[in-house]
């Protein structure tokens, strides 16, 4: 995590900002849970247990700045909450998500699936495609199983 936060604050340093103690929170936050996909609200609570003195609009503050130099992606998951995703450094564009409309689960896919249709642009329409992302929404396989499972029951 360290290394990840000296990453961060290299980006922020190249940009002419620094990791504040606030930011380096917010950031230490959203690595401990990545794979949660936070609101900013969730962040918040987070933090008010260790950062009492923190306040929600220096979180807001923190996340749109981190947004802006491209440290965090904002993602919405249709569930009417903007949602703060770390980028990975050693990725060229941003990972896609698995979005279960069922249960909510939310399954990453860290390969770039998207790399030959932005090279086919590229060639086809003298497009630079800068970043990218794609989300599917579906019914994830455990909430297909219980579906399986109710339609054996009811047909019994």
């Amino acid at each position: 995590m360290e290394e990840q936060l000296e990453t961060i604050n290299r980006q922020l340093r190249t940009k002419g900002y620094k990791l504040t103690p606030q930011r380096a929170a917010t950031v230490r936050v959203l690595l401990e849970n990545e794979k949660d996909h936070l609101s900013a609200e969730d962040v918040y609570m987070l933090l008010k247990r260790s950062n009492p003195d923190i306040g929600l609009a220096t979180v807001y503050r923190s996340l749109e700045l981190l947004s802006e130099l491209h440290v965090v992606e904002k993602v919405n998951f249709g569930d009417g909450a903007t949602r703060y995703d770390l980028r990975s450094s050693d990725q060229e564009h941003h990972h896609h998500h698995l979005i279960c409309t069922e249960c909510g689960t939310v399954e990453e896919i860290k390969d770039d699936w998207l790399l030959p249709m932005e090279n086919r642009i590229a060639k086809e329409f003298g497009f630079k495609v800068l970043d990218h992302r794609l989300d599917f929404h579906g019914i994830c396989k455990a909430c297909k199983s219980k579906a399986s499972d109710n339609d054996h029951k009811a047909v019994s």
